[in-house]
């Protein structure tokens, strides 16, 4: 019997799956197992950058040079994103991808995260941007046709993953 199968290899499949060919990333303990994924895949060239919306530039850029691309990111740096969302990825209509540690549910063990997390859903559907929840880790069989979703009507969307989701999952 094989070694089982975490979370992270099976976002990485289904990342590569979709046709995604680049991502842009921030450090985050929870998408650790992602990050290091997407740099050793074949299929998937990874920009890492220094903040989110710049990864967002990042990813349009990537998108205008005809790849499809995808962010991974915490919820707690949305703030610094919704201008790139707003005036560059929503007004150009984008697909974007935005995969989201959930930082700040009930769990979480540093105060401060929990301030953004009161505000994440609202923020994201102010911004009329559709978001997933993956609560559970078989939550993620979703995100294929979630990302297929993005790219047919040219929108960003939002999958955040709790602490939940990873919770005893390990990279």
């Amino acid at each position: 019997m094989g070694l089982p199968v975490t979370v992270s290899q099976i976002i990485i499949k289904e990342l590569e799956d979709a046709g995604i060919g680049f991502v842009s990333s921030v450090p985050c303990k929870q998408l650790a197992g992602v990050i290091k994924g997407v740099d050793a895949s074949n299929s998937i060239r990874h920009v890492p950058a220094t903040r989110e919306d710049e990864g967002m530039g990042l990813c349009a850029g990537a998108y205008l040079g005809g790849k499809r691309a995808a962010i991974l990111m915490q919820n707690t740096a949305l703030g610094v994103t919704i201008n790139a969302l707003a005036t560059l990825i929503q007004f150009y209509r984008m697909p974007l991808p935005m995969l989201v540690s959930y930082r700040g549910e009930v769990g979480e063990p540093v105060a401060c995260q929990v301030e953004m997390a009161l505000h994440t859903k609202a923020l994201l559907s102010q911004l009329h941007v559709p978001t997933y929840h993956f609560h559970n880790p078989e939550d993620v069989r979703e995100l294929g046709a979630i990302i297929d979703h993005c790219f047919m009507c040219s929108k960003p969307v939002a999958v955040l993953m709790d602490a939940h989701f990873w919770k005893g999952q390990g990279e």
